[in-house]
């Protein structure tokens, strides 16, 4: 199952992207605490600090009307605690896509839909939808080609990815572990859309041969959610094609060592 950060640290501490919704509430939530160490109150006041900026003016403030314990967060707000303790928390906060922002979309897809059609959803939509992650993502991939009935929805698909900001993309299924069809997870309905989830297990793997930075920080992210006994043994069930391509093998080689200081096992 995943592993959702709900207090305010590991929030910031744990996720390389953190939604200011989400912020907000932890720091509410963490204000409550007592008591308050130098360090919480230093997370807090920077947290604060973060969502104005990310936020604006008028909207933090609006946010701050509604708090019900805004008289606290301002004090700490306003302490004098010196130089910011987290300086990389700016650039953390980002507008995360959330799961039911992608379920709204596939409703309005599914229902636009003539005839029930089947797709198999992998990358980051697929683990978003599963809470394995949380960042920003405009791709909903879907392996191999689109099916027949949503390539004739240009128009459909055109008005929703300019109104939710996503757009389904597709890539080839080489690029999942060898058996990834029969270890896929079903969703309910979207109207005529039936959507099967690539199983996180096979998308870690995926990641784990890739040299793109943005699949090495996913990469961390999945790690402390996963077993690793399962992750070791579907390495050495399902990716012997991979391996036997030595650019592909040299990636994987490196992000395990980054991953877990060992030589990937054989």
């Amino acid at each position: 199952m995943p592993v959702v950060a709900h207090d305010l640290w590991s929030l910031v501490l744990d996720r390389p992207f953190v939604d200011p919704q989400d912020l907000a509430d932890a720091v509410r939530v963490q204000a409550l605490a007592e008591p308050l160490d130098f360090r919480t109150r230093l997370l807090i006041r920077d947290s604060i600090t973060a969502l104005r900026g990310h936020w604006g003016p008028n909207r933090f403030n609006a946010w701050l009307d509604q708090c019900p314990i805004r008289r606290k967060i301002e004090d700490i707000w306003q302490e004098d605690l010196g130089k910011p303790g987290f300086p990389f928390l700016p650039e953390q906060v980002v507008d995360t896509t959330k799961p039911e922002t992608i379920r709204q979309f596939l409703r309005e897809l599914g229902d636009a839909l003539h005839q029930t059609t089947r797709i198999h959803l992998g990358g980051s939509g697929a683990l978003i939808l599963g809470q394995y992650l949380s960042r920003r993502t405009q791709d909903l991939d879907v392996v191999d080609e689109l099916p027949k009935d949503i390539r004739d929805q240009p128009k459909v698909l055109d008005d929703l990815m300019k109104r939710y900001r996503l757009q389904i993309a597709h890539f080839q299924s080489h690029y999942l572990p060898q058996g990834w069809e029969r270890r896929v997870h079903s969703l309910e309905p979207f109207g005529r859309l039936q959507v099967f989830l690539v199983d996180v297990y096979d998308i870690f793997l995926s990641k784990l041969f890739s040299g793109r930075p943005k699949d090495r920080d996913d990469l961390r992210v999945l790690l402390p959610q996963l077993d690793k006994e399962i992750v070791v043994r579907r390495l050495g069930d399902t990716t012997a094609a991979w391996k036997k391509e030595p650019p592909l093998l040299k990636k994987a080689q490196d992000n395990w060592h980054i991953l877990f200081g060992e030589t990937l096992p054989t």
